[in-house]
């Protein structure tokens, strides 16, 4: 294997971002919504929860940690309900996953949707700046702008752009745009874009993108560059493919091949790629975006988050290596395949086999790479 002196984030083991909602924030959280404790009290407790977690991923080894989400109810409703000109709704029905529905949730758009200079997100991410130790990055998580993209099947409407695709992702882009370089000012020099719409749009698809998908994937391409090039040269931008994540289940199934032409368009510095089991395909798609000239990062997510038993290290590093036919090992990395509670119901497995995933992400990393 090879030796790299590369020190970039993505850092050869990381992590998606979510952790397991312990007990005493899942009560805290009840209790606020019953009425029974106050927004400060639920601030303390999250508090008090993100810096235990912190300081938990610090002992474990983690160079680049996260607040787990811990203030989040959804990975990504509670982003866009920080925005100006959307809200959260309760819909009919919930999200379609593999043998289950979803806990019910969705994003209306009610007016131009613009930036929020008060995004509830910037207070957390400055409390998990301020809590990590020096030598360790604190690492911001957002849903991509594609997630946001009008869609019914999703249960987010468009009931103020009458469906003008293109308008709405111009005000997309400047929405993100300026979050994006608040982060920056806060401190984030690690920010990373979650994005269920590719794997969801390669799970329609066969050999090549479904036509009908065209003009969206094109509009993500477009969205996620302009974020990418209008951002400080010294904040890192990545991008988590999910193909779902709820109760340990899973919404679409199916290879990189029909988006892979896309994902290599991206000016994005690092991928997080799902390859946990069968549902992602083979590597040879990953020769698309090595072959782009801009080499990115691309994190393997080979160690699945959503069972409790642990993959042979063995199988790990020969999974690398049949990656590295398509990708130079130096620019791979390991990480889990997705976080462990995308939503607050969580993964079902307990806290300590969490820590156990991603200890053996760690030990797996260190044999393989020296840096």
């Amino acid at each position: 294997m090879t030796v790299s002196v590369k020190s970039q984030f993505p850092y050869r083991y990381d992590e998606v971002g979510s952790l397991l909602r312990p007990e005493a924030l899942k009560e805290a959280r009840a209790k606020f919504q019953a009425g029974e404790l106050d927004a400060a009290g639920l601030k303390a407790v999250e508090d008090r929860e993100v810096s235990r977690v912190v300081k938990k991923q610090v002992e474990l080894g983690l160079k680049a940690v996260t607040d787990g989400e811990f203030r989040r109810s959804w990975w990504h409703l509670d982003f866009f309900d920080g925005l100006n000109g959307a809200h959260f709704f309760t819909p009919e029905k919930g999200y379609n996953f593999n043998g289950l529905e979803t806990r019910k949730g969705g994003i209306k758009i009610t007016d131009k949707v613009t930036y929020n200079p008060d995004h509830p997100f910037f207070a957390g991410f400055s409390y998990l700046n301020q809590i990590v130790p020096e030598g360790v990055t604190a690492k911001q998580t957002i849903p991509s702008p594609s997630v946001m993209f009008p869609n019914k099947d999703a249960e987010i409407y468009d009931e103020h752009y009458n469906n003008d695709l293109d308008a709405f992702v111009d005000d997309l882009i400047v929405a993100y745009q300026k979050t994006v370089q608040h982060f920056y000012d806060l401190g984030c020099r690690y920010l990373q874009i979650d994005d269920t719409s590719w794997g969801m749009w390669a799970s329609f698809s066969k050999g090549t993108l479904n036509p009908a998908l065209k003009p969206v994937a094109e509009a993500a391409v477009r969205a996620i560059n302009a974020i990418a090039d209008h951002k400080p040269a010294d904040l890192t931008l990545t991008m988590h493919v999910c193909r779902g994540n709820y109760a340990s289940t899973w919404a679409g199934a199916g290879a990189y091949d029909p988006v892979a032409d896309y994902l290599a368009q991206l000016h994005i510095d690092g991928y997080f790629l799902e390859y946990d089991d069968e549902r992602s395909g083979g590597f040879a798609p990953l020769q698309k975006i090595a072959d782009n000239g801009r080499h990115q990062r691309i994190v393997l997510g080979l160690v699945t988050s959503k069972k409790p038993e642990l993959e042979s290290p063995a199988d790990l590093k020969a999974r690398l290596k049949d990656a590295s036919q398509y990708v130079p090992l130096e620019d791979l990395c390991l990480s889990a395949q997705c976080g462990f509670a995308s939503t607050e119901e969580g993964n079902h497995l307990s806290e300590d086999e969490q820590w156990a995933k991603l200890n053996l992400v760690i030990e797996t990393a260190k044999a393989v790479w020296f840096d």
